[in-house]
């Protein structure tokens, strides 16, 4: 079955960078397009990024362009999200999630992983 286990959150200063992981099984990761999502406490969810199968597009929230980067690596079924310049706001909880597209990305999500705890705070 398909599953999404995200990795590599915690506490980090403003200012600080993270680089948070996703470990994909289950399905043929190369094929489909993946994601970011997160929910700061008490807020609904946000989209926060997007990347084709093969890596080569990718889309950015406004709140995060210039400071978040994904990127993905097809032969470990792995996705990352490098994020830098960390707000306070950017506290929440960061889940990846599958779309189920085929190639490009815009079907929607299917799967999601659990989730991993990203706090900004002095």
């Amino acid at each position: 079955q398909v599953q999404l286990v995200e990795s590599g959150g915690g506490l980090v200063q403003p200012g600080g960078s993270l680089r948070l992981s996703c470990a994909a099984s289950g399905f043929t990761f190369s094929s489909y397009p993946i994601g970011w999502v997160r929910q700061a406490p008490g807020k609904g969810l946000e989209w926060v990024s997007d990347i084709n199968s093969s890596g080569g597009r990718s889309y950015y929230a406004d709140s995060v362009k210039g400071r978040f980067t994904i990127s993905r690596d097809n032969a470990k079924n792995a996705l990352y999200l490098q994020m830098n310049s960390l707000k306070p706001e950017d506290t929440a909880v960061y889940y990846c999630a599958k779309d189920r597209s085929y190639g490009e990305v815009g079907g929607g999500y299917d799967y999601w992983g659990q989730g991993t705890q990203v706090t900004v705070s002095s």
